[in-house]
């Protein structure tokens, strides 16, 4: 489920995260948070035009059940990459922004799921303090199995020559594994170094600040009005509700 796509929080650090239909969209936005960056989860196709009106210091491609090579694959607006906005594509979100940069994605010949061992090739920005070899946990049945000059590779495993990579003259970035799942030991680290050295975040933003905003916003909304509120019993609506009642108590009839 995608969410509103409201504005940035007031120190300005947004991460987008272009949910192409991965099962670990949320847990993306949840790594991310643990950061201490704020997120939004928003729909692949979100128009560029907006997203420039957000101000996003990154972008995250999520993962996804789609091939890149069929005629229905989701996809992405391409003047994405003309923003010099960092991007990193997890699984199917790499093979897009490959796809589009020019690089080859195709079936692999054998599929991989579950445990792998990536060989780091350069350890600087992406793969900051991490040591030569990591466990990574993988689940694709495609990879990049053609670049050009224009992309460098990062790491690579046993059956997988580019297991993660970067593009030569943007900010660009890929990653073959999902380094969002507990699988990936080091996955954390590898989100912490895409958010601080190369989106350049600072880590300043707090779930505490953000439900203290949400109840001033409602109150000031509110004000001495009365507030329905369908309560379905699931999370968003509990939560909503949750937050109703700290911000205008008694006024609000779940």
């Amino acid at each position: 489920m995608t969410r509103s796509h409201s504005s940035a929080p007031p120190d300005n650090e947004l991460i987008l995260i272009l949910d192409f239909g991965s099962q670990y969209g949320q847990l993306i936005a949840r790594r991310v948070r643990e950061q201490q960056v704020y997120c939004q989860v928003v729909r692949h196709d979100l128009p560029i035009e907006r997203i420039q009106e957000l101000k996003p210091k990154g972008l995250i491609l999520s993962g996804g059940p789609a091939s890149v090579y069929e005629e229905s694959a989701p996809k992405c607006d391409p003047r994405l990459f003309q923003l010099d906005i960092p991007i990193l594509g997890i699984c199917y979100g790499m093979h897009l922004a490959s796809q589009l940069l020019g690089a080859k994605v195709q079936p692999a010949t054998r599929r991989e799921f579950g445990r792998a061992y990536c060989h780091i090739e350069q350890g600087e920005g992406l793969f900051d303090g991490l040591s030569d070899r990591i466990e990574v946990w993988m689940s694709h049945g495609d990879q990049v199995e053609d670049i050009h000059d224009d992309f460098v590779p990062l790491a690579t495993t046993e059956t997988c020559p580019f297991a993660a990579l970067r593009h030569q003259e943007g900010p660009v970035y890929g990653v073959q594994f999902h380094p969002e799942v507990a699988h990936t030991p080091q996955g954390g680290q590898i989100l912490r170094n895409f958010l601080r050295q190369i989106c350049g975040c600072r880590g300043l933003w707090k779930v505490e600040s953000f439900i203290e905003r949400t109840v001033e916003n409602l109150q000031e909304q509110i004000g001495d009005q009365r507030v329905i509120c369908g309560l379905s019993g699931g999370v968003d609506s509990s939560v909503a509700a949750a937050l109703l009642i700290k911000a205008v108590g008694p006024k609000v009839a779940c």
